[in-house]
C-alpha cells in the first residue's frame, strides 16, 4: 500500500497519520504587571487576538525564531526565551486560495525585559498586556487557551 509523502504509518494497519501540513512558532511574552502575570497579546491580520507568531526561520533555533516574532509583532525588545516550548496546539489556517489547512504552532516562553513603541508591524497591530485569564479568554483555538490556562 503507498502512503502519500505528507503520511506516516504509525503502525502496520491501514490506518496512517497524516503530519501537519505547517508548522509554526509562537512567543508567549509575559511580566510581571501590578496585579500579577500578565501575558502579551496582538492582532492577527484578520484582527482576532494571537501569540505574536511565524514560521521557522533558516539558521535559527526555533526559541529565537520566536523572539523574531516577539520583535516584528509585539515589539518585544528584550526578553529571556525558553529553550523549549512550553506546549503546542493544533490550528486551522486558511491558504491563499481559500483551503482548510494544519498547522502545529509550538508555543515559547519568552520573559520580556524590554518593549519598544516603534516595531516593525506598529502600524498594523494593536498589542495589549492582560491577565493570564483574560488572555485564555480572547483566543479562538482551544489549544492555545489551555496552554494559557496551564501557564
Amino acid at each position: 500500500m503507498a502512503v502519500r509523502p505528507d503520511t506516516k504509518k504509525t503502525d502496520t494497519s491501514d490506518r496512517a497519520y497524516t503530519a501537519p501540513l505547517h508548522k509554526q512558532l509562537a512567543a508567549l511574552c509575559y511580566r510581571v504587571g501590578k496585579s500579577g502575570r500578565e501575558v502579551l497579546m496582538v492582532t492577527s491580520s484578520r484582527g482576532r487576538w494571537i501569540l505574536p507568531k511565524g514560521w521557522p526561520i533558516d539558521g535559527l533555533a526555533h526559541g529565537d525564531a520566536a523572539m523574531v516574532e516577539a520583535w516584528e509583532e509585539g515589539g518585544v525588545r528584550k526578553g529571556k526565551v525558553a529553550a523549549k516550548p512550553i506546549g503546542k496546539y493544533m490550528a486551522t489556517k486558511i491558504s491563499e486560495h481559500g483551503d482548510e489547512e494544519a498547522c502545529e504552532t509550538r508555543v515559547y516562553a519568552v520573559e520580556v525585559s524590554k518593549t519598544s513603541k516603534d516595531y516593525p508591524e506598529a502600524d498594523r497591530r494593536e498589542r495589549k498586556w492582560v491577565s493570564v485569564k483574560k488572555a485564555a479568554n480572547m483566543v479562538t483555538e482551544d489549544g492555545l487557551r489551555a496552554i494559557l490556562r496551564k501557564f
